[in-house]
């Protein structure tokens, strides 16, 4: 006898677009920051002269790495992330180059769990963690009221494949 397993189709908030491209700036900000110093070192102490080349190099692989996990990144993640939640699997799609698709079973699940940073919380946003005893998976970027109640079904259908 055949399973049919339906494909998930809930997608994670928009905002987590917007939410993803101001961590982002922040991290990439910060390692600009870091270089400019180290490149304002070089020129005041005259380190060797590969040393500030390699300085300007890693700066340039910085931009190009910015340019793409800020402008082009998030909206592929965002476009790409499938979640499902029934009384058998929570199932998890995402991807672009690398799709990946994961079906745990709720027998399996041992807790679950909602976290935000400071970040999120700027935009209404949880990740939700799923765990088993084998590992970890989350259903990042989830709106507040829709994750606690995620969160809660996801709790209650677990118990009851326990036998709880």
């Amino acid at each position: 006898m055949k399973i049919k397993i339906e494909e998930p189709d809930r997608l994670i908030s928009v905002r987590a677009v917007q939410m993803w491209r101001a961590s982002r700036m922040i991290g990439h900000g910060a390692g600009l920051l870091v270089l400019a110093g180290l490149i304002g070192a070089d020129r005041l102490f005259h380190w060797w002269t590969w040393a500030g080349w390699g300085l300007y190099f890693l700066t340039a692989l910085t931009i190009l790495s910015a340019v793409y996990s800020i402008g082009v990144e998030p909206a592929f993640l965002q476009r790409t992330w499938r979640y499902r939640v029934s009384e058998e699997y929570v199932q998890l799609k995402h991807g672009v180059l690398t799709r990946v698709h994961v079906l745990v079973p709720m027998a399996k699940v041992e807790y679950v769990t909602t976290n935000q940073g400071p970040i999120m919380r700027r935009y209404g946003l949880y990740n939700i963690q799923i765990g088993t005893m084998a590992s970890s998976h989350q259903i990042p970027a989830v709106p507040e009221a829709e994750a606690i109640a995620l969160r809660d079904q996801i709790a209650r259908l677990a118990q009851v494949k326990d036998g709880g």
